[in-house]
């Protein structure tokens, strides 16, 4: 039986990184989604255990201090971790999981798990990012402009990574990603 890998995947927000992990998953039955820990609430229409686990600050403490995560970091003023259990039993059963986390967790997982193959997603411009994340009508003008503000930061370490993909068609991003994910498993 082959070992899984593990793809990292990662990109500022409002890119569609995680709408390509989605068809990605729904379009193969040997890939998983890594599904993360974090202390924020969720949002409207989340799920505990399917988008998120959702803890509170004390239940993530309580992990960091018992080594239970890939990697964890705060972001945005709550903390995000990559239980590490479930995704290595995943890879030694042979499925593929994919880690669609920020760039500050892809680092990390980067100096912790170097045999991982780490995807960039970027979006055609900043003009079109910024009409990504207020197109979601999600957030309001403060998160968008401290959003935009950390977008610049994370594109200035697409270098890191082992490739990088440029979202400005949805099912072209998606097939580069696939075709990435192949082509890793043939090397």
């Amino acid at each position: 039986m082959r070992e899984g890998k593990l793809f990292v995947i990662s990109g500022p927000s409002g890119t569609g990184k995680g709408t390509i992990c989605d068809r990605i998953i729904k379009e193969n039955d040997d890939v998983a989604l890594s599904i993360s820990m974090t202390t924020r609430k969720p949002r409207e229409g989340e799920i505990d255990g399917v988008n998120y686990y959702f803890v509170t600050d004390e239940e993530f403490e309580r992990a960091i201090a018992e080594d239970g995560f890939l990697e964890y970091a705060r972001v945005y003023e709550h903390s995000y971790g990559t239980p590490k259990k479930a995704v290595l039993a995943r890879l030694s059963e042979g499925t593929d999981v994919i880690l669609e986390i920020d760039t500050q967790g892809a680092m990390n997982i980067k100096r912790k798990y170097p045999e991982g193959v780490f995807i960039f997603i970027k979006p055609p411009s900043m003009h079109e990012l910024r009409k990504r994340i207020e197109g979601r009508g999600k957030d309001d003008p403060d998160i968008i402009e401290l959003r935009l503000g950390e977008a610049e930061k994370e594109m200035q370490l697409a270098d890191e990574y082992d490739y990088c993909v440029v979202n400005d068609d949805l099912d072209e991003a998606v097939e580069k990603v696939k075709k990435i994910m192949a082509d890793e498993h043939s090397a």
